[in-house]
């Protein structure tokens, strides 16, 4: 009879240690799965944390790559709700579910931001390189047309110095005829009363036409003009004429005749004819009279 009750009482205590035991096993097992639980939560978290320090040291790199004023704010105030959030981070405990879970959503938003402004900002800077590549090919295009210009402008001051002489009228023919009177050739300077100029001016079709004033300056022996009649510009200074006479210039050759009384006794000896035109000098000679 106590065998009959003590066996199915060790089975019964065997059975309680046995389930006893599992317990055991089963509690060390969830308390090892727990533990890894909260390990890998721990280190999602201070990989979290990782994501963020790095996301906001990158808004510093950007901020360095670009200089527009607007888009720096922008990254600013995006690198400090960034900050923010990895301080919030810092303080939630890895356990916290809920408040991880929020997190890394905002962590998923910065780091979409994040790529949109790195795609924005690269492709400013390329448009800046073309830019700056375009600009000195500007620069550079600029350079050469100015050279270009100023070989025109030289060649074009050349060309008008040029056409400028070649438009210059020419006297040629140039007399001086001593007269005394009845308008008859003096053989000797002390009897002339009246002085004859005559001489042509060339035929030039490349001058303009139109009215002239034509200068006609002699002088004595001694250098003095004869009896001036005015004064008239000449290279930078004023000179004084004998006679002047206005004309119609046609391009086309013109013969001239001026008169002067004289009205001092003249010496013998050498006297210079010069004719002017246009402030230029187009003629000269000198004659010898005794």
């Amino acid at each position: 009879m106590k065998k009959k009750i003590l066996i199915p009482l060790i089975v019964v205590i065997l059975a309680m240690l046995g389930g006893l035991a599992y317990l055991f096993m089963n509690l060390q097992e969830q308390r090892q799965v727990n533990e890894d639980m909260r390990e890998l939560a721990r280190l999602d978290k201070q990989e979290m944390e990782n994501e963020y320090e790095r996301f906001t040291l990158q808004y510093s790199e950007m901020k360095t790559k670009i200089n527009n004023d607007s888009i720096i704010a922008q990254l600013t105030e995006e690198q400090m709700k960034t900050q923010k959030l990895l301080e919030e981070l810092k303080k939630t405990k890895a356990d916290d579910a809920r408040e991880i879970t929020r997190l890394k959503k905002e962590l998923a938003t910065v780091r979409a931001v994040l790529r949109d402004y790195v795609m924005q900002i690269d492709s400013l800077n390329r448009q800046n390189e073309r830019l700056r590549a375009e600009n000195t090919q500007v620069k550079n295009e600029l350079a050469e047309r100015n050279t270009q210009i100023v070989g025109l402008s030289t060649e074009k001051a050349s060309l008008s110095e040029k056409v400028a002489i070649a438009a210059q009228l020419d006297a040629t023919n140039i007399q001086l005829i001593a007269l005394k009177k009845a308008n008859k050739q003096a053989k000797k300077i002390a009897d002339c009363k009246t002085m004859q100029v005559n001489f042509t001016i060339s035929r030039n079709v490349t001058a303009t036409n139109g009215t002239r004033t034509v200068y006609v300056r002699i002088q004595n022996p001694g250098g003095n003009t004869l009896n001036g009649g005015g004064s008239f510009d000449y290279e930078n200074r004023s000179l004084q004429y004998t006679m002047k006479k206005n004309i119609e210039y046609t391009g086309e050759e013109t013969s001239l005749t001026l008169y002067w009384q004289v009205s001092q006794m003249l010496e013998a000896g050498d006297y210079r004819v010069s004719i002017f035109v246009d402030g230029n000098m187009i003629g000269s000679k000198t004659f010898s009279f005794n």
